[in-house]
Formats: structure tokens, sequence, C-alpha cells
């Protein structure tokens, strides 16, 4: 994240000097209009995936202190879908019930966060183990 050269705002006011034969100003503006929405949504994603992460991670915190399951009138923790993991919903589903152990809570919260952090923040493996978008 921190090699980021370009906000959108610095797209968005970039002014190109025209020369003779340059390129047509109206096809770049529109191109880099397109970038822009693209950045900027790539923003978003990165932010409510942090702020995911963030949930989750408390959720982890709490769960530990406890040291009890969640019981069922507790709502469940569920990714947000973004990602369309297929395997997701049914793994939320069993360790979510009341049969699974606080071992299992946490190994499957663990997973999860860890999960969110390669997608958010990149990761070492290589691309088959992550979806991209």
């Amino acid at each position: 994240m921190n090699n980021i050269q370009f906000t959108p705002k610095d797209i968005l006011e970039k002014a190109f000097t025209q020369k003779m034969r340059g390129y047509d100003p109206s096809e770049v503006d529109t191109f880099l209009d397109g970038i822009i929405k693209d950045y900027q949504e790539f923003e978003d994603n990165i932010s409510r995936l942090s702020n995911e992460n963030s949930q989750l991670k408390m959720e982890i915190k709490r769960l530990k202190s406890q040291g009890v399951q969640p019981s069922s009138d507790e709502p469940s923790i569920r990714p947000s879908g973004y990602f369309n993991d297929d395997n997701t919903e049914s793994s939320n589903h069993e360790s979510f019930s009341g049969n699974s152990s606080n071992n299992d809570v946490e190994n499957e919260l663990l997973k999860r966060v860890s999960n969110l952090e390669q997608r958010v923040f990149g990761t070492t493996e290589g691309p088959s183990s992550v979806d991209r978008y």
C-alpha cells in the first residue's frame, strides 16, 4: 500500500501537453476517468476488507477471553462474499454450529483472518491460492 504513486485526485488533475500529432485529449480524459473509477473502487474494497479483518480479529480476542463458543442466538460472522469462495459458506456452518469446540471456532476464525490478510495485503504463494479480481 505504501508504494502507491497516484491518488484518484492526482490522475484527475493531471494535464498533458498537446503536441502537433499527439493523442486525442478527450479520448485520454475518458480513459483516465475510467481508471479513476476503478481506482476508487479498489480503495473502497481494500478499506472494507481491512475493516472486516479488524472485526474478525476483535471477535477472536473476544472468544478467547470468554473461553466459550458462540451460542445459537449470537450472530455468526460471515465473509462479505466479494471473492465468492464456494467452500467458505459450508465451513461457516460447520465451525459455528453448536457441535464444534472452542478450538475449532478459533481455528476457523484464524483461517478467515489469514485469508483476508492475504487478499488485502497480498500473498507470497502462487496465484492459484487466492482468487484475483
